[in-house]
């Protein structure tokens, strides 16, 4: 698969971070958790991130920082082992990295076939109930004080890429699981989550630019 296909799957995950429980509010498990999780209009924090390929003994890790902002998009930042970043809007998805330079990896206007992934992703963000529940099957749970939540894809496109997305979290989702179509599995931690400054800085609004 393109890497053009990978960012947006990898991004997915931290859009979840605020808006992922309103897949289905008809369900009153999911209803619960949704009256659960906070909804800021931007959302800080660190993420570490393993990938199990199928195949290799080890997994490869990554870590970094992320910025979620409802009316923006994502910048998502890796730190380690090699600094790059990407930043998602409702036009586009643009890599920049370690040297500065930046490239366009996915325009909407230009491939209109792939609207369809940036739409999901910011119907995650905006917790556009009917657009989410005509994509995904969702399983909802109760665990003590937190919750779990697994979505399967409804989609062709969706289940070329995806298998399930299970997502564990308490005020704000704390764990993501993705087990691609080829069996490689991604789990990633979230720490560290702030709701301050509850704008974006100078910094971060050029980003997005």
């Amino acid at each position: 698969m393109n890497r053009s296909l990978r960012l947006p799957r990898m991004l997915l995950c931290a859009l979840l971070l605020v808006a992922a429980p309103l897949a289905q509010a008809a369900d009153a498990a999911v209803d619960a958790i949704t009256q659960a999780v906070a909804r800021p209009d931007v959302l800080r924090g660190q993420f570490t991130q393993e990938k199990q390929v199928s195949g290799f003994k080890n997994p490869l890790r990554s870590q970094g920082q992320f910025v979620v902002a409802r009316k923006h998009g994502v910048i998502w930042s890796t730190l380690k082992p090699f600094p790059s970043e990407v930043v998602v809007t409702a036009d586009r998805i643009l890599s920049r990295q370690r040297d500065g330079s930046t490239r366009v990896e996915l325009d909407a206007r230009q491939q209109p076939a792939m609207r369809s992934v940036n739409a999901i992703m910011f119907a995650l963000m905006s917790g556009d109930v009917q657009a989410l529940s005509s994509q995904f099957n969702v399983e909802a749970s109760r665990e003590g004080q937190g919750w779990r939540l697994k979505l399967t894809p409804k989609s062709a496109m969706l289940a070329k890429a995806f298998q399930s997305l299970t997502l564990q979290g308490d005020r704000y989702v704390r764990q993501v699981e993705i087990i691609e179509a080829n069996q490689d599995r991604t789990r990633i931690q979230f720490t560290a989550l702030s709701e301050a400054p509850a704008t974006l800085n100078a910094d971060e609004a050029r980003r997005f630019e």
